[in-house]
């Protein structure tokens, strides 16, 4: 097996956009000629567009973009820029004289993190759809990852700076490769020795409490939701499948996202995996079931590696340097 940039699949193009003073942005993955995807949501909040079509059911055999943005449900109207980008380009789903682009889009919470009055919208969706045609992509404060922070059950004080990742891998001819955006309520972990690194910091700011364990000690005053969380990513694969076992592959991936964020899935975020097949290559369900958990959890690890200290919030980057 061997890293490859999630640049090398083929048949894809990626782009970000971003207002860094106002602490938001998107990230765009267009597949012009049309991708099968599929979906599976785990956290009990989701801001999302579309994803009706994604389900086995539905009869929509192929998408054309799919958008990662910050926002929340504001942010659902970047997709009408990454539709208008397409359409333009006479891109989508034939309805006699015309094309609909289809358009698929999961949001994290990020409005409190800068300027909550600025959102994601229909022009940063056409901007960054621009930024992949030149492919304008990179790791950490960038696209959907611009305003994203993990471990905020204490408050903001006391969370830190993540941002938006990617990783890729070659078996033989087959790629799988990540994109995720880690805005997550939990700690995150490197999956491969169970190190923390990031999430939410003690009175020093220095070093790190246990989410879980102070999760349990508060087990009596918690109530309501737990709010402005998310973790959001696409599993992109140059592997030939259908909706209905990229929906599979989608649910294999969150093994990724268990491995590295604890806790997970809870009621106040929107977890949610999308699985694109751009390619024709012949391969086994499991097997890139089992490399999409592996990619992912790499690609979280980048999200907080590659991501800067900003508003305020402490990154792995800063900590390292004490």
């Amino acid at each position: 097996m061997k890293e490859i940039s999630i640049r090398d699949i083929k048949n894809i193009k990626i782009g970000n956009a971003q207002n860094e003073k106002a602490g938001t942005g998107c990230t765009v993955i267009l597949c012009e000629q049309g991708a099968p995807t599929g979906l599976d949501v785990r956290g009990g909040g989701p801001a999302s567009r579309e994803s009706e079509l994604l389900k086995p059911m539905a009869a929509a055999e192929r998408i054309h973009a799919v958008l990662l943005s910050g926002g929340s449900a504001f942010g659902l109207d970047a997709s009408g820029g990454v539709q208008q980008y397409l359409e333009e380009r006479n891109i989508g789903f034939s309805v006699g004289p015309l094309k609909v682009p289809l358009v698929c889009q999961s949001c994290i919470f990020d409005l409190g993190v800068a300027d909550y009055r600025v959102r994601p919208d229909k022009a940063m969706g056409y901007e960054a759809c621009q930024n992949a045609e030149q492919g304008k992509y990179q790791d950490g404060n960038f696209g959907a990852g611009t305003g994203a922070t993990v471990g905020k059950l204490h408050g903001m004080e006391y969370a830190m700076k993540a941002g938006i990742g990617s990783y890729a891998v070659s078996l033989g001819n087959l790629q799988v490769g990540a994109i995720v955006a880690v805005n997550a309520f939990g700690d995150i972990f490197d999956w491969k020795n169970g190190q923390k690194i990031a999430g939410l910091l003690d009175k020093d700011k220095k070093s790190f409490l246990s989410m879980e364990e102070e999760l349990f000690n508060g087990y009596e005053i918690m109530t309501g939701e737990i709010p402005g969380n998310t973790t959001i990513g696409v599993i992109i694969t140059n592997a030939k499948f259908a909706k209905t076992a990229l929906c599979k592959i989608a649910g294999m991936a969150h093994n990724g996202y268990a491995r590295s964020i604890r806790p997970v899935h809870t009621s106040g975020d929107g977890d949610s995996i999308y699985a694109m097949s751009v390619g024709d290559v012949e391969a086994n369900q499991d097997v890139v079931g089992t490399l999409a958990a592996q990619v992912m959890s790499e690609a979280i690890i980048r999200a907080v590696k590659h991501a800067e200290p900003a508003y305020g919030y402490r990154a792995w980057k800063e900590l390292q340097e004490e």
